[in-house]
């Protein structure tokens, strides 16, 4: 539907967005025609006050939160930050995919579905494609020699990677007595840092990651009461 009918049955705010848009793809057209060439008087003079002049250091975004800002004033919904809108489902939503499987890994190897669920929430939010500098990947941020000591074949799958991030932490669970805050911290710094302090080693990262993962896991337990332990440990 073209922007003028959508004008002619829109309600009064949806159509000053609508005006707002018109306007915004008019100044980026304008910005494309002066790129070579530099700003022209005509493309300044037509531009809003509030807009940054086409070919200058305001870009789209900022023309578009401008424009968003004055539609606040005026009392029309706002939008989002431009450069967030591409962003990831919020983590509330999307992490309830991976819920069935978190449970079943979870009781095939004996550890609390909130501690794994909250691990992975700290890890990646839930975005399987995650990858850090470091080279983990996946759910659960397996490094590659890890993922592969835990018969992972492919870490970027969701139900491998929360397969082996169960099974590893399990294994460090029970490596470390019991001791899930000790566990949480060899898989963030490995085992060796917790054996070396005798628990979790006086690294701000780690302690930070120890800590978050923990109030993650309380925030599902809220949310899941349902949820228990079952099962050995691997």
């Amino acid at each position: 539907m073209s922007a003028e009918a959508l004008a002619s049955v829109a309600p009064a705010g949806e159509l000053a967005i609508l005006q707002r848009v018109q306007q915004l793809q008019t100044l980026i057209e304008q910005a494309r025609q002066v790129s070579a060439s530099g700003v022209s008087t005509a493309a300044t003079a037509t531009a809003p006050a509030s807009y940054p002049a086409p070919g200058s250091a305001g870009d789209f975004a900022s023309a578009l939160q401008a424009a968003t800002a004055a539609d606040a004033g005026a009392g029309v919904g706002t939008v989002e930050d431009p450069t967030q809108l591409t962003s990831a489902v919020p983590t509330g939503e999307s992490s309830s995919a991976y819920d069935p499987l978190i449970e079943a890994a979870a009781q095939r190897y004996g550890v609390d579905p909130a501690i794994l669920h909250g691990l992975i929430e700290q890890e990646s939010g839930f975005d399987p494609t995650a990858q850090s500098s470091a080279g983990a990947s996946g759910l659960t941020q397996l490094m590659p020699g890890t993922a592969t000591s835990l018969g992972v074949a492919n870490p970027l799958d969701p139900a491998e990677s929360i397969e082996g991030g169960a099974r590893y932490l399990a294994q460090l669970t029970s490596r470390f007595g019991g001791n899930t805050t000790d566990a949480l911290a060899a898989y963030n710094a490995g085992p060796g840092a917790v054996q070396q302090y005798g628990g979790v080693p006086p690294y701000t990262e780690t302690q930070n990651y120890v800590s978050k993962v923990l109030g993650y896991a309380e925030a599902y337990r809220q949310t899941h009461p349902a949820s228990s332990v079952t099962g050995g440990l691997a």
